[in-house]
Order: structure tokens, then sequence, then C-alpha cells
């Protein structure tokens, strides 16, 4: 190895205390007061980068609120076409037929997948706390003033707040069987299209640190690893809440091609020293995939482009892994974590 002009020492020293320091696969969770298995779960995943081969965790979301009764029937057909299940099953808490937080049928799939030797991860598209029609969520309202969330003072707090207690019931229910969550909240901030997003960064942290410490320190969720989703484009990391804040983060990609100069910001995302991953993925585009798919060019890309990553998660329906092509070749490579693959982390569960 070449040694370098050595002119300046002292910055030499820093900046490899530095590049060290963001390569470390050993920071501990952002909740200090984590559980066992939430430390082997993200401890986990963060040797995974280095591995020659078993690197890449496979993952797929089913369904949101009630209708996530489906979702262990997608993962069976998802083994019966390719003889894997994913490594990380994906579900959402909102409940689009009432304007409802609906953790029941969400969580009896994340138990059955944690019980099968699986991962969870988990989001809601929360409701618009001062929606005045009830019957609609409010995910898409536009031009909306997120601070009164943050003042007790407000009613919005107090319906905001209401909200939280939904979620985090849902989540205690995991929480008491043992499941880690892989929870990722507010994803795709830095974008416009739904109600929480392309607000002032500084005003933004303070929310998602709002609910960080309500549902770390008040709620006890020591089975949560938080995770930050940003959307493929710009400013994806001007909304990072601070290393003691996240545990994991992505980028939701919606591309036939999978490298930079398709999805946007992922260098700043790469920058932050917390493993990367590829937190939804769908191919084609945002609206009507048409389902025909080639996965192997997803996986080559991230072996061309993105070898930082250590999980993704393929988004539902024809943008999923029921219905598009090479997806059995693709699971099977190996370079992918399925479930089988996995250690046993179900040892957290009580009686187990």
């Amino acid at each position: 190895m070449k040694i370098p002009n050595m002119k300046y020492p002292l910055l030499f020293l820093l900046l490899g205390i530095a590049s060290c320091l963001a390569g470390s696969p050993n920071q501990l969770p952002a909740n200090p007061n984590a559980s066992p298995a939430a430390h082997a779960v993200l401890k986990y995943i963060q040797g995974l980068q280095d591995r020659p081969e078993k690197r890449l965790l496979s993952g797929q979301f089913t369904e949101f609120g009630s209708v996530a009764t489906n979702s262990s029937r997608i993962f069976d057909r998802i083994q019966q076409r390719t003889g894997c299940c994913p490594a990380i099953l994906g579900v959402d808490y909102s409940d689009w037929h009432d304007g409802s937080i609906a953790a029941l049928a969400p969580n009896a799939a994340a138990l059955d997948q944690w019980r099968h030797g699986g991962l969870v991860t988990i989001n809601a598209h929360f409701f618009y706390p001062l929606r005045t029609n009830l019957t609609i969520s409010g995910l898409r309202d536009q031009g909306v003033d997120i601070t009164p969330l943050l003042d007790p003072a407000s009613p919005a707090h107090a319906v905001w707040m209401r909200e939280l207690d939904d979620v985090a019931a849902g989540l205690q229910q995991l929480r008491a069987a043992g499941v880690v969550v892989l929870w990722r909240p507010f994803h795709e901030m830095n974008g416009g299209w739904f109600w929480w997003g392309a607000k002032k960064p500084d005003v933004f942290i303070k929310l998602w640190r709002q609910m960080f410490d309500y549902f770390t320190v008040e709620k006890k969720l020591d089975n949560l690893l938080w995770v930050y989703a940003a959307n493929t484009g710009g400013h994806t990391a001007d909304y990072y809440p601070g290393d003691g804040y996240v545990d994991l983060v992505g980028v939701d990609a919606y591309s036939d091609y999978v490298d930079a100069n398709h999805i946007h910001g992922t260098a700043a995302l790469l920058n932050l020293p917390k493993p990367f991953g590829f937190t939804e993925f769908g191919p084609h585009g945002p609206f009507h995939p048409p389902g025909d798919y080639n996965y192997l060019r997803f996986l080559d890309g991230v072996k061309k482009h993105f070898p930082q990553a250590v999980f993704f998660q393929a988004w539902s329906v024809k943008w999923g892994l029921t219905t598009n092509q090479n997806v059995t070749p693709m699971l099977n490579d190996s370079w992918l974590v399925n479930r089988a693959d996995l250690p046993l982390f179900t040892n957290a569960i009580p009686g187990k």
C-alpha cells in the first residue's frame, strides 16, 4: 500500500477514525433499552455486508390493516412458486376500509412469520389528525402544518397522540410475544405526496423524535429497530433525525433500472453510518406495473451498483415476487438470505 503524503498527519488521523466509525458493524440500537432479541437482530444485519455470500435479506410487503389476513397466503404462493420464503414480511397497520389503525391481522401475520424464523417490518400510512371527514384518510392532504402536532396545548396534538396510542398498542402486542419489528415510520418524507412529507427538516425531525421518545420511554417498546426510509430523489438525508434515533436506512425506489442514475439520492444515504437497504422496491414505476419484470435485473443492479445493500422489500401485487419473472433464480442466488437461512431469533418468544 502506498503511504500518502503526511503533510497533515492529524487530518489523516481524524479522517481515518471517522471512516472506521462510519463503517463500524457494531453500533448499538438507537434505543438504549432495546431487548436482547433486538440487539441480536441488529448485530446480525450489521454483519451482512462483509459476507461473501448470504448477505442480502429478501423481503415482500403483503397487505394493509384487516386485509393482512391474506399475508400468509401471499408467502405460501411465493414458496410454492420458488421453493423459498422471503426473510422479511412487510405489513401496514392502516385500514383503508374505515380509516382506522387495525393491528390485529398484521400482527397475526407478523407473529406467524416470526415463529417460522423470519423477520418483520411494519409501517403505517398515518391518517392526517385534522381531517374533517373521518371516512377519508387525509393521507395525501397538501399544505399541512405539522407543528401543532408537537404542541401539547393543540387539539391536533391530542388527536395525534391517540393515533400513536393505537399504533403503540399493536406494537406492544408483538413486544409481549417477543417479536422484533423493523419499524418504518414516516416513509418517503422527502417527497410531497404524504401529509408529513416535504416539510421543514427541523420540524420533521422533531416529529420523528417525539414518536421515538414516546414509544421507547413512555410505551417501553424495546422490540423496535427504527428504519429511516427516504424516497429516491433529492434531499434524501436532509430529514435524517440523527444516529441516536435510527438503526437502519433505506430508499423507496420504483424503477426497472437499479443504478445511481435512476435511483437518485442514494449516495447521501450510503454516507450515513447505518446498514442500507431497499425499503420498497417496485419495478416499472409507482403506478400500474405490468408484472413481467425480470428480477435478476434487480439483483444484478444491486451487485454492481449497490453492494452495500443488506435487505430489500418488494412491494405488493404486480410489483412483487408472486407475479414477476426469474424470481426463483433470484431467491436461490448465493447472495440471498431467505427465511430458512436466518438464525433462530425466536428464542426470545416466551415459552420457547
